[in-house]
């Protein structure tokens, strides 16, 4: 996932892993790993099938790597990476 950001914007961003959430699997622990980026805060959402970070910060013509680890009430554990681009908007 690759997302578009002014680095004076504070935004929100969601990693949705109920398509590969098993029936009624839920998401029991995260973290969410911004380098470069402010991470303003972080939570589980959506009945728990869903991680969303507010992020701001950044400086214009920077690419940065958010990543959310998610640990499963069935104990497996996935990983993904999202890029956001800052640009002057």
């Amino acid at each position: 996932m690759e997302f578009t950001k002014d680095p004076q914007a504070v935004l929100d961003y969601k990693w949705d892993w109920s398509d590969w959430l098993a029936d009624g699997e839920t998401i029991t622990s995260h973290t969410v790993t911004a380098s470069g980026l402010t991470l303003d805060s972080h939570n589980v959402s959506d009945g728990n099938t869903s991680v969303t970070a507010w992020l701001s910060g950044g400086a214009i013509h920077t690419k940065y790597r958010v990543v959310c680890t998610i640990t499963t009430n069935q104990g497996r554990t996935d990983e993904r990476t999202m890029i956001i681009n800052c640009l002057d908007r």
